[in-house]
């Protein structure tokens, strides 16, 4: 639990980081796919729109016992029509049921209202009938295109001024793809659209703007000066930003769909078919559309219009080119300690193994040196070669004798060569020519 109360706080100062915008295109392809669908459905199948905007005659009536088959048959026998539309409203004993019917005339709706009754073994006053006018449905969508419009226009001269107008173009098209997504789910389920599928579908759009907005002001926030630096490029400002406000809106939707999710579910399960159940659904769907184009479609959008400027293309490479130099030089530096302990280990083993040489060596030419005085050993078969002028073996220590290990060896007084047999068979008192 402690760890998933402190992934916000790491997730704001970017301790942890979830790549949204680096993984632009995965979420473009999952949205692409979701709108085919949607558009395929609406173009294929289209929308179920209720009485109130294609008009007919609607009849209510209390009937417990009766199935939504036997009500259909019926209706279809009277001259009804076999795609009358048969709704239950409530539960039990008083459950009623909503049948709605193309346009009838007095006498088609007189047959229909007699059947009804026949079939649920109910009295005919007890049937209600009424007719309702396409113009009244009509009104209802020029209403809403005109309120959707306007809407529109606020919005997008709200946020060219309080942001920029790729801001608000990027708000734009997360809106419509939340419009589609929604349209398409009710295509492709075949939800009746009532008058208020249209209201909700309208209040979804303000709820999905508002989620963009929070995220697109955070982003300002951290791309405030970013071309006076080389830290972050513009993606990785509105990344940060995203990740940083992204538990903030999880817990928002999340507490706006429980409410929302329990009039879904009291008006399908209670209540039934009805304006409840279609303004909660509509509301329901527009809700998880909105967070998710928030999130994966909104700032995403807005980093792939902001980096085709040319001065954020400019600062894109300057922080790859920053980048690039800080890798290789850790590669180097990496390189060069592990070079220079290498070295370290391997020249002190040399320097132990020299003070042991020296000494062995030193031991050995001393013992053949002598078996030369002695005569026992010829010093040219020895292959004893003159001493060098900067031989270690400082003068006053005898020969095959080494230095103390760890002791510096001072300078002393240059050591004669030593000589060799063709040097001592040379006569005394005479010098080699040069």
């Amino acid at each position: 639990m402690s760890r998933l109360g402190n992934i916000g706080g790491r997730l704001y100062r970017g301790e942890v980081s979830i790549e949204f915008v680096a993984r632009k295109r995965r979420w473009y392809t999952i949205s692409g796919l979701i709108l085919v669908v949607s558009i395929t459905a609406l173009l294929v199948r289209g929308l179920d729109y209720s009485v109130d905007f294609k008009g007919g005659s609607v009849f209510q009536f209390a009937a417990p016992a009766t199935s939504a088959a036997q009500i259909s048959n019926a209706v279809d026998a009277a001259g009804g029509g076999n795609d009358a539309t048969v709704q239950k409203v409530g539960l039990g004993s008083s459950a009623s049921w909503e049948v709605q019917t193309e346009k009838l005339s007095y006498t088609e709706q007189t047959k229909v209202q007699d059947a009804l009754a026949s079939t649920a073994h109910v009295s005919f006053n007890s049937i209600s009938a009424s007719f309702v006018g396409p113009s009244w449905g009509s009104q209802i969508s020029e209403k809403a295109l005109k309120a959707l419009i306007a809407f529109l226009i606020a919005i997008v001269i709200y946020l060219s001024i309080a942001f920029e107008w790729k801001m608000a173009s990027a708000a734009l098209i997360a809106l419509a793809h939340d419009i589609v997504i929604t349209i398409g789910v009710y295509a492709l389920t075949g939800f009746q659209v009532s008058p208020a599928t249209v209201i909700g579908l309208l209040t979804i759009l303000g709820y999905s703007l508002y989620d963009t907005v929070v995220v697109f002001d955070k982003v300002r926030e951290n791309t405030a000066g970013l071309l006076g630096t080389a830290r972050s490029t513009y993606s990785q400002a509105a990344n940060l930003a995203l990740n940083q406000t992204l538990v903030r809106s999880i817990n928002t939707s999340l507490i706006a769909l429980l409410p929302v999710a329990a009039i879904l579910v009291v008006g399908v399960g209670l209540l039934g078919s009805g304006e409840l159940k279609d303004l909660a659904l509509v509301l329901f769907i527009g809700m998880l559309s909105g967070t998710y184009s928030s999130i994966f479609i909104a700032t995403p959008a807005l980093a792939d219009l902001k980096e085709r400027e040319p001065q954020y293309k400019a600062l894109a490479k300057r922080v790859a080119l920053r980048a690039s130099g800080g890798r290789a030089a850790q590669r180097a530096k990496a390189k060069a300690g592990k070079t220079a302990g290498s070295g370290t280990g391997t020249a002190g083993t040399d320097g132990m193994a020299d003070a042991d040489a020296d000494g062995g060596m030193g031991g050995d030419i001393g013992v053949v040196g002598q078996d030369a005085v002695n005569g026992d050993v010829d010093p040219d078969e020895a292959g004893l070669a003159p001493a060098q002028p900067d031989e270690r073996v400082p003068a006053g220590r005898p020969a095959g004798t080494a230095a103390p290990r760890g002791a510096t060896a001072r300078p002393g007084p240059r050591q004669q060569p030593r000589r060799t047999s063709a040097t001592k068979r040379r006569p005394s008192g005479k010098k080699k020519r040069r």
